[in-house]
């Protein structure tokens, strides 16, 4: 029992929208730092590494850039309020979830094959599943419901529109 409040609570924290991130994806993630009073966005582009439980709602990816000859990795939560944008700039064929083996390498050796990808579908949001289940339940039942009624409508006012016309006649 208390999983399920667990689950309820984890969810509730859950972003609406959220991009499907993988290994080997390049992306440009936009975070809000906040300096003294202020907020300000920070833009970390390089390769994603690591994706953690992805259905979770502390589901993490985890990003690596060489910046002058240096390694940095930064650790993203997906769903947490101060990841304002997560962009895929490219995506690359991998056969595994984690690509540790990409910090030993260097210059040509740790490139990673690019592959098509259509980047303005992959970077346009889905939206929680559950919402249109419910819409798509409802979509059929009006639609059965119009069916029924238009056969009915149709055949009532053609009857009744033809004694009508004869009797117009008959009284002028």
């Amino acid at each position: 029992m208390s999983f399920s409040i667990l689950k309820q609570i984890g969810d509730a924290q859950k972003k609406k929208k959220v991009v499907d991130v993988r290994s080997g994806d390049t992306v440009r993630v936009t975070q809000k730092i906040k300096e003294g009073g202020k907020f300000r966005l920070q833009v970390f582009e390089g390769v994603v590494i690591r994706v953690d439980r992805k259905e979770s709602h502390t589901a993490r990816i985890v990003v690596r850039k060489v910046t002058s000859g240096v390694g940095v990795e930064k650790s993203f939560l997906i769903h947490s309020p101060l990841v304002e944008k997560i962009e895929i700039t490219k995506r690359s064929k991998v056969r595994r979830n984690n690509l540790s083996y990409l910090r030993e390498r260097s210059g040509k050796s740790a490139r990673l094959a690019g592959k098509d990808f259509d980047r303005a579908a992959v970077n346009d949001v889905k939206v929680e599943e559950e919402a249109p289940a419910e819409e798509a339940k409802e979509a059929p039942v009006e639609k059965e419901e119009k069916v029924e009624e238009a056969p009915k409508a149709e055949e009532k006012p053609a009857e009744t529109e033809a004694p009508a016309e004869e009797d117009k006649p008959a009284e002028a």
